[in-house]
């Protein structure tokens, strides 16, 4: 097991605090899961993988269920320290060993090429830089290491998407943990210099009016 290298010189995690977003979240998600189809999407999205994986933004750590055991270890990144202790609970619960991190995902504490895959679920959307977050993403797969993803963004329609940066320039971000909901994950993926692979696009949830935050997309993409 190849343990975490130190933080790089001069760089540090930024201190991440939503306390009452936390608690929001440690709610909701579960709810969504259970009662909103999202528990089958983090099967589906983790279906197959194997070696040793790294999990970004792990929140409280409801994808931890779901790992394949032919997945050697998950070494997760939660630096929210509500949702962390939350994860550890659910990492005690899991059937694959996990290491979880206090790190946020823009410098990773971790060795190049040191994972067989990466997981992003729900995160892209939430952290101060994607293009940042991807690269050390792509620094540390293995050549052919897999990025799996699921996240939303951008909306297709023109409507949806004004209201979208329009959230996003105002109160979202605030209520909402630092989510933004108008980035762009695949354009993102791609310009990291991943090969996306497979993915679908649709919508969460699937019946009733969009939300802000209904347009997801679901897939792969190798480094």
């Amino acid at each position: 097991m190849t343990p975490p290298r130190p933080v790089r010189p001069g760089s540090s995690s930024p201190r991440v605090h939503h306390p009452l977003f936390a608690r929001f979240y440690a709610r909701f998600s579960v709810s969504a899961d259970t009662r909103g189809g999202v528990g089958d999407l983090r099967a589906e999205l983790l279906a197959g993988l194997s070696g040793r994986v790294l999990e970004i933004g792990a929140g409280n750590g409801l994808n931890f269920a779901h790992y394949p055991a032919e997945v050697s270890e998950v070494v997760a990144l939660e630096p929210e320290a509500r949702l962390r202790r939350l994860a550890q609970e659910s990492a005690r619960r899991a059937a694959v060993p996990v290491t979880l991190l206090p790190d946020t995902a823009e410098a990773l504490p971790l060795e190049d090429a040191s994972f067989d895959a990466a997981v992003a679920s729900l995160v892209l959307c939430t952290v101060r830089s994607v293009p940042q977050v991807l690269a050390e993403l792509h620094r540390v797969l293995r050549p052919g290491g897999e990025l799996r993803f699921f996240e939303h963004g951008l909306a297709e329609t023109a409507g949806l998407a004004r209201v979208q940066r329009g959230l996003d320039r105002t109160v979202w971000p605030m209520l909402f943990g630092g989510c933004h909901t108008s980035r762009a994950p695949l354009a993102a993926v791609e310009a990291a210099g991943f090969v996306l692979g497979r993915y679908r696009s649709f919508d969460l949830p699937g019946k009733g009016p969009r939300l802000p935050t209904s347009p997801c997309v679901l897939g792969t993409a190798r480094r």
